[in-house]
């Protein structure tokens, strides 16, 4: 049976070294980098990195960096690649939470309106356009 985050943190919480836990729960942990989950994401999605990093509108060679693992991308550039992907809001958390970035949180207005606009599966120049009309930092200009 998989082990949820939540019974995984009061086990660590719990126990008396880390290495019991690690013991008792090693497959409960993410091995994975971020590159192997986008190459992952493209198969799941049937699309090539290319298509990806064109629809992120990211540099094509920095982009090709990020999938290849020799550049590791910021939160703004998971989150324009996530408009790439045109995933939902709950893959998006999942990718930036995995790639250990903070999740978009409704409190903040950027992340609000990068919320919306996953949720209205805008583009990533619609979103830009959004960020720029509520006077707010263009992906790329934040975190």
């Amino acid at each position: 049976m998989a082990v949820t985050t939540k019974t995984l943190q009061q086990a660590i919480a719990r126990a008396r070294n880390f290495g019991s836990v690690q013991e008792h729960h090693a497959d409960a942990f993410i091995e994975q980098t971020t590159a192997q989950r986008l190459g992952l994401l493209c198969e799941a999605c049937g699309l090539k990195p290319g298509e990806v990093i064109r629809r992120a509108q990211i540099e094509r060679t920095y982009g090709y960096q990020i999938f290849n693992g020799t550049r590791q991308p910021s939160r703004d550039k998971l989150i324009q690649l996530a408009f790439g992907f045109r995933l939902p809001l709950e893959q998006t958390q999942e990718l930036l939470k995995h790639s250990g970035k903070s999740i978009l949180y409704s409190r903040i207005r950027r992340d609000a309106a990068c919320i919306f606009g996953i949720s209205h599966q805008l583009n990533v120049q619609e979103m830009q356009e959004l960020l720029a009309s509520e006077q707010l930092p263009l992906l790329g200009e934040g975190s």
